[in-house]
């Protein structure tokens, strides 16, 4: 298990191994809830805590694994434990972990974080100043937090993007998902009870 040190007030703590990725998603998704993304950057380093996910799965009409294998989603059946960062809308990047056994296309959206560490930066990549509006959606994170298409296939447990063991530290909620029209009934999107910086409740 690796272990990473940063400056300022955000403690080192360790990095998610490959064996936390491969359990099953809907596990996954809930345990990701209280870590740290973290992304190291010529910039400087960002950190958030998550506070908000969505589980896709293979079986899923709404999952971009659920009718075949592509070169667009190829990253979802690959090894768990790499980013899938996907264009979505012309505009705007969601920043995904591969999750599951290889050979099963299934993986978690992160929707939100708490920022803990690079807020003036953050800052400066959203144009924004009110902290509640840097990570609190899938487009908007990607953005403070500096993750785009390169990313994509980014190896999560050995790179410069990576999350750190965390607590949730607060009760969460099951509910369904939020802008999409198949499966949307699926109650596959879990954040933490009374966070400030959820996107919705």
């Amino acid at each position: 298990m690796v272990t990473k040190k940063y400056p300022g007030d955000f403690v080192s703590n360790a990095v998610l191994p490959r064996d936390f990725y491969a359990q099953d998603t809907i596990a996954v998704a809930r345990a990701l809830l209280g870590c740290v993304l973290v992304h190291c950057t010529p910039e400087g380093i960002t950190a958030g805590r998550v506070v908000e996910t969505e589980a896709y799965l293979q079986g899923d009409p709404a999952c971009h694994a659920a009718r075949r294998k592509t070169p667009r989603n190829s990253v979802m059946f690959g090894p768990p434990g790499y980013a899938y960062v996907y264009f979505t809308y012309g505009m705007h990047y969601c920043f995904n972990v591969v999750t599951a056994s290889e050979g099963v296309g299934e993986a978690v959206l992160v929707r939100a974080l708490e920022p803990v560490l690079g807020i003036p930066l953050m800052q400066m990549r959203r144009g924004r100043e009110n902290a509640r509006e840097l990570c609190s959606g899938p487009a908007k994170l990607t953005q403070a937090m500096g993750i785009y298409r390169e990313h994509n296939q980014l190896d999560l447990t050995t790179s410069d993007l990576f999350l750190c063991a965390g607590e949730a530290g607060a009760p969460i909620v099951t509910t369904t998902r939020v802008g999409i029209k198949e499966g949307a009934e699926l109650p596959l999107r879990y954040y933490l009870q009374d966070n400030g910086y959820v996107s919705r409740k």
